[in-house]
């Protein structure tokens, strides 16, 4: 889990990287507290800043991709967004 708290712009990245919105996220324990440094993911659903997310990483982030380009750099994706945590 994790937390969207910011956005990248690159004008200039890998072409499996294009048209996709980068995210910054922060890694996140079920209490919501942070852990870990914050990373960038690139973003399938659509969250905003300040939610808080599903991430997949690595053969899982780039089998998140609509287009399964070949080559695919992604290694961290923003998979879904989370309604709610029962713990």
């Amino acid at each position: 889990m994790a937390k969207v708290i910011g956005s990248v712009v690159a004008t200039q990245k890998d072409a499996s990287l294009v048209g996709r919105k980068l995210m910054i996220v922060q890694p996140i324990n079920a209490d919501g507290k942070a852990m870990r440094s914050e990373e960038v993911a690139a973003d399938m659903v659509g969250a905003g800043i300040g939610e808080r997310v599903l991430l997949a990483r690595g053969a899982g982030a780039r089998h998140a991709t609509v287009n399964n380009v070949p080559n695919d750099v992604n290694d961290c994706s923003i998979v879904g967004i989370i309604d709610s945590v029962d713990v």
